[in-house]
């Protein structure tokens, strides 16, 4: 296991749980106790959690996991979700525009295999990933990096947008729900994903189970805005019920 995957995976036990031991995150992720001191050591200095005597502590501030510790989460829901997203572009698409995220990054390692798209993306993670790839063509936006998201936001993202129409917009969000409409972490951000799914005819929205239901802080846009959520089935019942009650074509992977 890579010590990212590691470092995701001790996060989402403390977000769960409050606290961690060692010896018991040793024994889960089969490493030694002396890894595990390291990668906490690693977490507390970035301010992510707080070290005891024999273990760790989650911090008592509400804050956006960085992506890089976010990737290991849902995997194989997310596989699933973009395998499902690829069967949902219909014939005819061409442009797509694609926001950042750890869902929206599968969706574009699977895009990555066709041929003849135009795909425009906000982050800098799916551009390296699709920049070496001869049969896509790819547009990337300006804008400020965000070191959490690895999303390029604000104003010159959004002029960057200006003039072009897209035939699909997939976006990753933080939460969905018929109340909340589709939430991330950050305003700015929230901004800028906003404009993409302006200057698409239809948008999609790909989020794991987790994401259901779950309000962020900063507000994209009502779910009135999208036509299709692809989710997995762990997410609440009730809330898919009220999503497609709102208009909203629900698929699960």
């Amino acid at each position: 296991m890579r010590q990212e995957e590691r470092l995701g995976l001790i996060l989402d036990r403390l977000s769960k749980q409050g606290t961690l031991g060692v010896t018991d995150i040793a024994q889960e992720l089969g490493v030694s106790t002396a890894s595990v001191r390291r990668d906490l050591e690693m977490l507390e200095e970035q301010h992510l959690l707080s070290r005891t005597h024999g273990g760790a502590v989650a911090n008592s501030l509400v804050y956006e996991l960085p992506l890089r510790y976010r990737g290991g989460r849902h995997k194989d829901e997310k596989r699933r979700i973009a395998a499902a997203a690829l069967e949902a572009l219909g014939e005819g698409t061409v442009s797509i525009g694609l926001t950042g995220g750890t869902t929206t990054t599968e969706v574009a390692r699977a895009l990555a295999m066709r041929s003849g798209l135009t795909i425009v993306t906000n982050a800098l993670n799916i551009a390296s990933d699709l920049a070496l790839r001869p049969n896509i063509k790819l547009i990337v936006t300006g804008g400020t990096a965000r070191s959490e998201s690895y999303e390029l936001v604000g104003p010159l993202a959004e002029a960057s947008l200006d003039g072009i129409h897209l035939d699909l917009a997939i976006v990753g969000v933080d939460g969905i729900c018929v109340q909340g409409g589709l939430t991330t972490h950050h305003d700015v951000e929230a901004h800028t994903n906003r404009a993409l799914i302006e200057h698409a005819r239809r948008t999609v929205v790909v989020a794991d189970g987790s994401k259901v239901g779950r309000m962020a802080f900063a507000r994209i846009c009502p779910v009135t805005h999208i036509s299709e959520l692809i989710t997995d089935p762990s997410a609440d019942p009730a809330e898919l019920a009220n999503l497609r009650e709102a208009g909203v074509k629900v698929s699960i992977a």
